[in-house]
């Protein structure tokens, strides 16, 4: 009797639990002292033992219940204090929602776009456009040295360059092209965010639109130390933080870019 009432129970725990590992993590919640005995291809002792569960005349199966109400009651308090308009639950939003962006958010953004810096935020002026387009750029800036010209740009992404505060999305690359903006290691205090220029073998020379000739970090820059690439930009959402930073920067670097 024994063994068919095992059978049945066990038929039945198969229309809830798909696989033998649901019912070793039903096992080991609810029956610690369940003595595992294989016959015949069922668990008899394990499975004996959860038909008393299912019926609910096992104590371990009220109490789980139990404490799993007490979570569902904690869980509608706390969703009640987050509606209310208060400070308290104002503070505790920006806490959760700085949790989420960075342990949650940042690192599965990383993950999709293959590098470790999907976001920078635009510091300086150096890819700033005065006017749209090229023409000025061209003008004021030593490009004949990497052998361009004004219809080699005609192309090239970020035709209006972008400005401080400006918001980049960033992807990974592994051969950057002349005319793409990549973000790289350059020595300095923040990751460099410039132009390609010049392409030998397997270092690159970058240079800030804005800026009338490349510097020494812009030169020799190797496939290790390059981050990214820019893809698009979101204008001025950036200086949501910059603006905390501004009071301890040079009087030449504050402010928008001219």
């Amino acid at each position: 009797m024994v063994s068919a009432s095992v059978a049945f129970y066990r038929a039945k725990l198969d229309s809830v639990f798909y696989d033998d590992a649901w019912v070793h993590f039903f096992v080991a919640v609810f029956a610690e002292d369940c003595v595992f005995e294989y016959v015949h291809g069922v668990y008899t002792g394990c499975v004996y033992y959860l038909k008393i569960v299912v019926i609910g005349k096992n104590y371990k199966w009220k109490r789980f219940y139990e404490f799993m109400k007490k979570i569902g009651e904690i869980w509608t308090e706390f969703c009640a204090f987050m509606k209310k308009d208060s400070w308290p639950s104002f503070v505790v939003t920006l806490v959760l929602a700085f949790i989420i962006i960075k342990f949650v958010f940042f690192p599965a953004l990383s993950l999709v776009t293959g590098t470790s810096l999907p976001l920078v935020i635009v510091e300086s002026c150096s890819m700033y456009h005065a006017e749209d387009g090229f023409d000025y750029i061209f003008e004021n800036s030593d490009y004949e040295e990497h052998g361009l010209t004004l219809i080699d740009a005609r192309g090239w992404i970020f035709q209006n360059g972008f400005t401080k505060g400006d918001v980049i999305f960033v992807v990974g690359v592994s051969e950057p092209e002349i005319g793409d903006v990549i973000i790289f290691n350059g020595g300095q205090n923040h990751p460099i965010i410039h132009r390609v220029v010049s392409v030998d073998g397997d270092t690159y020379t970058t240079k800030g639109d804005n800026n009338p000739e490349s510097h020494y970090f812009d030169r020799d820059i190797e496939n290790d130390a390059i981050i990214g690439k820019a893809l698009f930009k979101v204008p001025a959402v950036g200086w949501a933080k910059l603006i905390f930073f501004e009071r301890g920067l040079p009087v030449g670097k504050k402010g928008l870019c001219e």
